[in-house]
């Protein structure tokens, strides 16, 4: 297998840890982990010895530097960012404080002479749906929140680093991904947790806004595919599922799998942020992934199995 040095950052999150536990399963490879803890958790980075964890704010290019100086990168995934809805729109100016982490990562990966960098981009730089699926090259990006508009700007600057330096990039845009680390203030964790306490699942308005749920290991999967293809370099790839549910439809099934007596409680809908469809063309995704995708059912039995044995 070929062995290579990584650069992760927020390796301590729910995607990001997974990566790291995978791609540290070739004990050849080295993976240095870059997390400041503010929404990740240490207990999710894996314990290996081919893992070093650092703690520092990408967004300070000193500290950043140092890294790259110590460590010879092959491969960095850049996917450090402020995540969560109801936090994103609480901290506006933190979110645009990651574009210095984004230039700083391509910066430093240009004058290091890393082979590929990986953007950890989004579903909500589509904004409001023009059209679904949502395809990556004909789907309009009309994002307006701090949160997407970063993401939409890091895209241009990983376009624009490739055009004037040649530095190679895969942007992957993430729809909703779930998993054992992902924190519990998001939707699957939290529906979860309340259907097997049997306590209510509270929905925001009617629960007919959409969304597609992918498993952690699909998305770790395509995108180790995508690193070790030449066919992604300098390419968008939509990342998730294309079975479009409502969150209603959500609790429901959750409520099935868990047999549980949870009763649905609407709560008022959000002021903003909460988009009312979300579903992705992943013809790319399967082309690479080779396989199919796992079923949700069975991803949210694979949570279940996990909480219960902690």
């Amino acid at each position: 297998m070929t062995e290579n040095t990584y650069l992760i950052t927020g390796g301590a999150g729910n995607i990001g840890s997974a990566l790291v536990r995978k791609l540290a399963e070739n004990t050849g490879n080295t993976i240095v982990v870059v997390d400041n803890l503010s929404t990740g958790d240490l207990n999710k980075i894996p314990s290996h010895d081919n893992v070093l964890y650092i703690n520092t704010n990408v967004n300070d290019y000193d500290s950043l530097s140092e890294i790259f100086e110590a460590h010879p990168f092959d491969y960095v995934f850049h996917y450090a960012a402020v995540v969560g809805v109801k936090r994103t729109l609480e901290n506006p100016m933190m979110v645009l404080g990651d574009i210095d982490g984004i230039k700083n990562i391509l910066s430093l990966s240009k004058d290091h002479q890393v082979k590929r960098v990986f953007f950890s981009s989004s579903s909500e730089v589509y904004g409001e749906p023009f059209e679904i699926p949502q395809n990556e090259t004909t789907t309009p990006l009309n994002s307006r929140l701090p949160y997407a508009i970063v993401k939409n700007v890091g895209e241009a600057f990983f376009k624009s680093y490739h055009q004037a330096y040649g530095l190679e990039y895969t942007i992957f845009r993430f729809f909703n991904t779930y998993g054992p680390n992902q924190s519990e203030d998001f939707v699957v964790p939290r529906f979860l947790k309340a259907a097997m306490a049997n306590e209510p699942i509270h929905i925001y308005g009617d629960g007919l806004q959409t969304r597609s749920f992918c498993y952690v290991d699909d998305n770790v999967d395509t995108c180790i595919a995508a690193q070790k293809s030449k066919d992604y370099a300098n390419e968008v790839l939509n990342v998730g599922s294309d079975i479009e549910i409502t969150i209603l439809q959500l609790a429901q099934t959750i409520i099935k799998v868990t047999g549980s007596d949870s009763p649905i409680v609407h709560v008022p809908a959000l002021k903003e942020g909460d988009m009312t469809r979300r579903c992705p063309d992943i013809t790319k995704m399967k082309k690479l992934l080779n396989r199919e995708l796992v079923p949700l059912e069975t991803g949210l039995k694979k949570l279940i199995a996990f909480y219960e044995n902690r």
